[in-house]
């Protein structure tokens, strides 16, 4: 094992940067994606300068696995932007401060008001059907009303 390490090839790289990008397929979250880079680039470079020693082509695996990593992390970190859309997907939000009828009364905090085709569950003091409510707030699915 030992002289296989003191020997390794750019084939020896390569191989094991395939290997770890193949694994990544089957779902490890990412963190094999740029350890296998690493492993490709020193591959590169052992092609490149086929005198590289053993302990050199190891340092430079790590440092460049750490490289990657930290250049990866950095650019993931700075592409969380704020959206110019903050309620997309949050169609609950739109319905605040909008009236609408109580579809199914409301009985023990619980029930539904009709929002054009759809049918929302309501929390909020009991009302019965065909009352107006105001929403006032969202939390999760279930809207927050108030009787008018």
């Amino acid at each position: 094992m030992w002289n296989y390490l003191q020997d390794l090839s750019f084939w020896d790289w390569l191989g094991l940067g395939a290997v770890l990008l193949i694994l990544e397929v089957f779902g490890a979250g990412g963190y094999l994606l740029w350890i296998g880079v690493a492993a490709a680039g020193v591959g590169v470079l052992t092609y490149i300068l086929p005198s590289l020693s053993w302990e050199v082509q190891f340092l430079l695996f790590a440092v460049l696995s750490v490289l990657t990593a930290l250049y990866w992390w950095r650019r993931q970190r700075s592409v969380q932007r704020r959206s110019d859309q903050p309620g997309l997907n949050m169609r609950g939000s739109e319905l605040i401060g909008h009236t609408f009828a109580v579809h199914d009364a409301i009985v023990s905090g619980r029930g539904k008001i009709k929002v054009g085709d759809g049918v929302w569950m309501v929390t909020g003091p009991d009302t019965p059907a065909g009352d107006q409510v105001r929403v006032i707030a969202q939390d999760g699915t279930i809207l927050q009303v108030e009787a008018i």
